[in-house]
């Protein structure tokens, strides 16, 4: 299988550092975060995606976690019937004729706070229904998880049709990379919020990854029968040890599941804890072959994007826990039937809501705020509003929030002018003026409790508001909109509530 990076190996004195995260989510088909803690070199073999311009290693971060149902290698290659028999997932003529696909069965948002003691995850049921930010192979609505493969499937076509010369792996590459730009925009899209990271493992990585763990503990509320699709059963409740074969099977059943495609969203999330609790208690950490095992599997079989420094991510990860991650599912309206197919029809306005509000908190609460805070600034008077034009560009989370800001500074006098989104990301927000805008730059900027900045490339009588992600509608318009206002994190109905392991593994359907 065709890689990217340098061979060699060098066991590295990184520490341990977080490392539960990362072998939890390349094991559980939803990612690998730092295999870096062991051997330097050989974590530059990890990577490998340029599908995402990557942001900071260090710091706050959102991670897209992804677990593609493919029944290929990376290189585009049907995988052989003996593993395909033990992945339970069909066979190669099956394929060959349509059987699978490239969906991601599996999407986790995940977000890191400074410091990475603590980390907060949201699942993405595979069946809400979205409208995608561009047309994939001419789709411009479809279920989430079809993302990845309507782009790659238009991506691969294109390069056939071109007759570029491109051998199959190259072919696929390219197909796979389309794939992950689509996952991520999709997601974000959705979700309002900017994506730093990604990782990514397929069937066959996680069968290979679950088998150097020697299997996982889970916990189940009742028996299961037999589900033909998947093969996972139970003969019991409680706790109990499956292999790598049932663990790849327990994750990607929901046929026969009370709650269908959101109870196996709880499953994945339990079982991310079940694997930290693993790695921290039961030597994992401590069997150097072990190690060597997953760092070699890994290499092979988990994609990152290339920016991400996992070295340099393991540094903050030390403290974390499986007691200390918490995982949440986004929630649906109602179930439905579209174009034949069964659906999630959901509130994208509601789930911006939820994941902004829990991925960035307010900084106090609003009693303690409203008792520290400094008397709202004195209005600017309306004569000198209205000789300045506000270009308002959105670098935060919330969606929409650009156009808000200005609807508001607008009704108070001021002239609207372009409105659109930031280059880049941003944590604060910046107020830059052109020649004459000082005065209204200064009394905007004390609004978002920032200085204004005199720029050059801003034109004459004119404002620049870029905002970042601490930046609300309230700050402007002294009520909060509905994209900041709190709202409750449901805890009832299909998607139940939060999955948070504080004391050992968490027991699901």
């Amino acid at each position: 299988m065709v890689r990217p990076g340098s061979p060699g190996s060098m066991w590295g004195a990184a520490g341990k550092a977080g490392y539960a995260l990362s072998c939890v989510a390349a094991a559980l088909v939803l990612a690998v975060s730092g295999f870096s803690y062991f051997v330097v070199r050989d974590v530059s073999m990890i990577g490998g995606s340029h599908a995402i311009n990557s942001g900071p290693s260090i710091g706050a971060q959102n991670i897209l976690l992804m677990g593609l149902e493919s029944r290929t290698d990376w290189n585009g290659n049907i995988l052989p019937n003996n593993i395909l028999n033990a992945l339970h997932a069909g066979s190669a003529a099956g394929v060959a004729d349509g059987v699978g696909g490239n969906a991601t069965n599996t999407l986790i948002l995940l977000h890191i706070p400074a410091g990475g003691k603590k980390a907060v995850g949201f699942s993405i049921p595979r069946d809400d229904y979205v409208t995608f930010p561009t047309a994939y192979d001419g789709e411009t609505q479809g279920k989430i998880d079809q993302a990845y493969g309507l782009a790659m499937a238009a991506k691969e076509d294109q390069l056939r049709t071109q007759d570029s010369g491109m051998s199959q792996n190259q072919v696929a590459f390219e197909g796979n990379e389309a794939g992950r730009a689509a996952a991520v925009d999709t997601v974000e899209s959705l979700t309002g919020v900017h994506i730093d990271h990604f990782a990514e493992v397929n069937l066959d990585g996680f069968y290979e990854l679950a088998s150097v763990l020697g299997g996982v503990e889970v916990c189940l509320n009742h028996p299961v029968p037999l589900d033909a699709n998947s093969g996972f059963y139970a003969k019991k409740a409680g706790y109990q040890h499956l292999n790598a074969k049932m663990a790849l099977a327990f994750v990607r059943q929901r046929d026969g599941l009370a709650n269908g495609d959101l109870d196996r969203t709880h499953r994945q999330q339990a079982f991310l804890d079940s694997v930290m609790q693993q790695l921290r208690n039961d030597g994992v950490l401590s069997d150097l072959s072990k190690i060597n095992a997953l760092l070699s599997v890994a290499k092979q079989y988990v994609i990152t994007d290339s920016g991400w420094d996992l070295l340099d991510f393991a540094s903050q990860m030390r403290s974390l826990t499986s007691g200390n991650l918490t995982f949440h599912t986004l929630p649906i309206v109602a179930y439905a039937t579209i174009n034949g197919e069964d659906v999630n029809q959901i509130n994208p306005s509601y789930i911006q809501q939820i994941v902004h509000q829990t991925f960035y908190p307010p900084a106090a609460s609003a009693s303690s705020a409203s008792s520290s805070a400094s008397p709202k600034p004195t209005p600017q008077s309306s004569a000198d509003a209205a000789k300045t034009t506000l270009d308002v560009y959105n670098g935060g989370n919330i969606q929409g929030l650009a156009s808000e800001v200005q609807d508001a500074l607008v009704k108070d006098g001021y002239q609207a002018g372009a409105v659109g989104n930031a280059p880049a990301a941003l944590t604060t927000t910046e107020v830059l003026y052109g020649t004459g805008g000082a005065t209204s730059a200064s009394y905007i900027a004390s609004l978002f409790k920032v200085t204004a900045t005199a720029s050059a490339t801003v034109a004459a009588g004119h404002v620049e508001i870029m905002l970042g992600s601490d930046a609300t509608l309230a700050e402007v318009s002294g009520t909060p909109s509905a994209s900041s206002s709190a709202v409750a994190i449901p805890t009832t109905g299909a998607q139940g509530g939060a999955v948070n392991a504080k004391n050992g593994i968490p027991c699901v359907n």
